[in-house]
């Protein structure tokens, strides 16, 4: 776990620094477990982010802009009716644990002062946001609720105590002493990272382990010093904020890991590296739980054609037969004399061949030598017929093979409003029914957004996320001499530059989003085709963001998503 106690001890001490003394302006709750307060302080505007998601439960300033839903979910309204106007008196953790408290003062609509406190748990599936009436200690409300039947040791729910969470009679680290873990911890026991997980209060694994390691040789003398060394940094606030990764595992936290075999990347604050290491993780994950039934309704519809093509091939492979077929009926016809009913075969001679050689029939045993005969010449006919239109078909059934596999590849980078788009298209294309009538004008009525991203040296780059956004910016938005760019002969993105003449650096990064935002983006050395808006065109009656261009140009890049972030911030 690395956002333990003393990642939190980090955290805390960078809100309080930056937002004490502040005043709530807004609070929004983007997704379920998931809100979003704006606050003015030192004449700055700030954003801070408090998640109980089950998997990313987080608190920390961002930069990131979430899209809030039409309606505000109803612990949404309460916030804002509790603390928005309100003043930030102090942000500080409880024990040294996963808690935090935010404590605030504001006027009710009669003007009295009150004193409330929004405690985050960050407990994994368990965390919690939970607003408390400071002096009655009464709980308000909260994002999770909480009953008996689910927990005897505490309820969640309004107008109940707030107890906190069990502290299981752990140690706070920050009063510990020499003694105190020669005391503690059993050196002949072994598994001594275990053993100060369980003594002390906030400590992780990752801190653990390395309070071990940099004790060398671990023992009575060593590792007490070790760790109370990693405690002053802590106190001092000597804090090193990095991302940690070994190519396939990543970690992150607020001291120096030297126990880890990894690359460390570095961050300025707390908050900076956990926008970062959070970036998308989140809305990806909101993302699936809005389009699961989306997401299997495309992945079915793929399935379905792919057993089609395989019905297809064997039907063209017997079409293909239909030569043979007339061959049979015209070898038959020449020897009925030499057939009767109840053979299962005749070998006769082949006038086609130059050779004369023999050619054996299968034969019917039921049927007579003339009705023989003219079931070739029906097979024959029925084969030749077939030839074109199953051709025809096995063109379309990979049309829609690439088509919903084009799809898929757009759900895995979009965000929650990309997702209803990609929804309508799936309507208006026939495949889904509307839900409602009412819901089908808000559609239409809705504008369509793009991602926009501005290249090092201040280009503008657009990014289209689903065949709808696709259509409009190559189609319609995008000028003639403006540069588009695809991944070549891969599911992605479209990409435009708004520039005549863009730099090679400016194309590079453009064909970085355009990898970035395909079915390619683990690949590495992925094909990007860039060309003019002018040489792409949408073939007539194709289907949704399906385009055919001429006159490109290759680059070939490997998707960096460090660079993608920047680029997203210089918007």
């Amino acid at each position: 776990m690395s956002f333990d106690g003393v990642f939190t001890y980090a955290v805390v001490n960078e809100l309080q620094q930056a937002l004490a003394g502040g005043r709530i302006t807004k609070i929004h709750q983007p997704a379920v477990h998931e809100l979003v307060m704006q606050i003015r302080s030192h004449g700055r505007n700030y954003k801070l982010l408090l998640s109980a998601h089950p998997n990313y439960a987080r608190v920390h300033l961002t930069n990131e802009t979430y899209d809030n839903p039409a309606e505000p979910p109803m612990f949404c309204m309460l916030l804002r009716k509790h603390l928005e106007g309100s003043i930030i008196e102090a942000i500080r953790q409880v024990d040294f644990d996963r808690i935090i408290i935010i404590e605030t003062k504001g006027r009710d609509e009669i003007g009295d002062i009150h004193a409330k406190q929004l405690i985050i748990e960050i407990m994994g599936r368990h965390s919690n946001i939970i607003l408390v009436d400071e002096e009655t200690n009464t709980i308000i409300d909260s994002i999770k609720h909480l009953s008996p039947a689910v927990n005897r040791y505490r309820t969640v729910l309004p107008g109940h105590e707030y107890i906190a969470p069990p502290s299981h009679g752990k140690i706070n680290p920050l009063e510990a002493t020499e003694e105190t873990i020669m005391k503690k911890i059993d050196f002949h026991a072994g598994k001594l990272a275990d053993q100060l997980v369980a003594t002390f209060s906030g400590i992780s694994p990752l801190f653990a382990k390395e309070a071990v390691f940099r004790a060398g040789l671990a023992n009575r003398a060593t590792l007490p010093k070790s760790f109370i060394s990693l405690m002053d940094e802590v106190r001092a606030h000597h804090f090193a904020p990095a991302i940690y990764t070994n190519g396939e595992k990543e970690w992150f936290y607020v001291l120096p890991l030297t126990h880890l075999q990894a690359e460390a990347k570095p961050f300025a604050t707390p908050s900076e590296l956990l926008d970062r290491f959070y970036f998308g993780k989140a809305e990806r994950d909101r993302v699936k739980q809005q389009a699961h039934d989306l997401e299997r309704f495309i992945a079915n519809e793929k399935a379905k054609n792919e057993k089609k093509l395989i019905k297809l091939k064997q039907t063209l492979e017997e079409a293909k037969r239909a030569e043979q077929y007339r061959l049979y009926g015209e070898l038959l016809t020449a020897n009925l004399y030499a057939v009767e009913r109840g053979m299962n075969e005749i070998e006769v001679v082949n006038y086609y061949d130059e050779n004369g050689a023999t050619i054996t029939i299968p034969l019917d045993p039921q049927k007579s030598p003339s009705e023989n005969a003219q079931s070739y010449f029906q097979k024959y006919q029925k084969a030749k017929n077939s030839l074109n239109v199953v051709q025809e078909q096995i063109e379309r059934t990979n049309e829609e093979i690439a088509y919903f596999d084009m799809l898929l590849q757009q759900l895995e980078t979009a965000a929650p409003k990309d997702v209803e788009e990609i929804r309508e298209e799936l309507i208006e294309q026939g495949y889904l029914r509307a839900r409602n009538s009412k819901q089908t004008k808000k559609q239409k009525q809705r504008a369509i957004e793009l991602e926009r991203y501005i290249a090092s040296d201040g280009t503008e780059i657009l990014v289209g996320k689903n065949n709808k956004q696709n259509d409009y910016l190559t189609n319609k938005l995008a000028r003639k001499d403006e540069i588009w760019l695809h991944t070549k002969d891969i599911p992605g993105s479209h990409v435009v530059i708004r520039s005549k003449n863009p730099s090679e650096q400016t194309i590079a990064e453009a064909a970085n989003l355009a990898a970035y935002f395909s079915k390619a983006r683990q690949s590495s050395s992925v094909p990007v085709d860039y060309t003019r808006i002018r040489y792409v065109k949408k073939p007539s009656g194709a289907k949704p963001g399906f385009v055919i261009y001429e006159n490109q140009q290759t680059i070939y890049v490997t998707p960096d998503e460090d660079l993608v972030i920047k680029m997203k911030k210089n918007t």
